[in-house]
């Protein structure tokens, strides 16, 4: 499916090389101030051609509302917004027509559909996420009514790590290319990344994101809980390979003595000493804070020549050919915060339903 929320709700269509790609935004209350400036700033930290550890295509990813606003706010009614295509070169993707790359989407697409548009991945592509970012601009200034702070950063590139996220300046974000609060830290990942680069290969790393403000009570019983959401919103994100929140994995080393969050009374708001459980009890939010891993892998396309097969299922070559970010975190960080943002946005106003007010 291309749509995504029940109640704050989108739809994206278009492909990576044709006219433009976009979003619908269905459910969004009415009389939200929207600011274009914002919007286009959110653009920017995701579009190509940022520095030199992205990829080098070259699109401005201005945008254009085509309905649900008039005279600067949402009218509640549905919000289509489109962003031309500018920079496509789809004759660097001939070569593979009726060849599969090795670990993309070509040979899945063209079993399920029996056609694939092989023109930088078509549908496939993450230039489909632009209209993510578009659509979870709107879902934060919506979610500033509510105090609800969402920031994400580069945690880890290969294998360097950056501290615990209370440990750094998170408005330290985008200080540097990387994405990284920590400029010690940062200093490395770039370096990697660039030796990557130079060498003709890609690498993986992970997007942290926190969720600062959240109101208590976010998320629905047994299927539809908020942890559950989070997960599939970022495993919808290309390239992505694991998803984890509060303790993850590393939390089953622990006794459940060291792992349980303690209830305290701080002045009279309940809250818990430590927060294993990643602001999240029961599949539904305990007003801490909400903090996650997201795990992009290499990018797949590499700048050297692979071995595969083609439709036929003759072995075939595979040439390194086009423009590829060496490592997607960087520009995956805005992309994380406005899937983040959908979800919170989304349970937000399913929530004003939960009981009587």
């Amino acid at each position: 499916m291309n749509s995504y929320g029940k109640l704050f709700r989108i739809t994206s269509f278009g492909e990576s090389h044709g006219p433009a790609i976009g979003v619908v935004i269905d459910g969004c209350p009415a009389g939200l101030k929207i600011d274009e400036a914002y919007i286009q700033s959110e653009l920017d930290r995701r579009k190509p051609g940022q520095s030199k550890i992205t990829t080098q295509r070259k699109e401005s990813d201005t945008f254009k509302i085509l309905s649900g606003v008039f005279e600067g706010k949402t009218t509640g009614t549905p919000i289509a917004i489109v962003i031309e295509n500018e920079d496509q070169r789809s004759k660097d993707y001939s070569h593979i027509a009726k060849s599969f790359r090795p670990s993309h989407a070509d040979f899945t697409y063209e079993q399920k559909y029996g056609t694939r548009d092989y023109r930088g991945g078509g549908r496939s592509s993450a230039r489909e996420t632009a209209a993510r970012v578009a659509a979870g601009a709107i879902a934060k200034l919506f979610l500033k009514k509510y105090n609800v702070n969402i920031n994400a950063f580069v945690s880890q590139v290969g294998d360097i790590k950056a501290p615990h996220y209370s440990d750094m300046d998170l408005s330290k974000t985008e200080e540097n290319i990387v994405r990284c609060p920590d400029s010690t830290t940062a200093s490395k990942m770039i370096a990697l990344i660039d030796e990557v680069r130079k060498d003709q290969d890609t690498i993986g790393g992970l997007v942290t994101c926190v969720v600062q403000g959240t109101p208590v009570g976010l998320g629905e019983p047994v299927f539809d809980k908020l942890h559950a959401e989070l997960g599939k919103a970022m495993l919808s994100i290309n390239a992505v390979k694991g998803f984890e929140y509060g303790s993850g994995f590393e939390g089953v080393s622990l006794r459940g003595s060291q792992h349980n969050d303690e209830f305290v009374n701080e002045g009279g708001k309940i809250r818990t000493k430590t927060n294993h459980s990643g602001g999240v009890q029961g599949g539904i939010s305990n007003g801490e804070d909400i903090y996650f891993n997201v795990a992009f892998k290499p990018v797949a396309t590499i700048m050297k020549d692979q071995q595969s097969v083609n439709k036929e299922g003759e072995a075939t070559t595979v040439k390194g050919k086009g423009r590829h970010d060496p490592c997607v975190v960087p520009r995956a960080v805005p992309i994380v915060e406005s899937m983040a943002a959908l979800v919170i946005a989304d349970f937000v106003l399913r929530n004003e339903v939960s009981k009587l007010r």
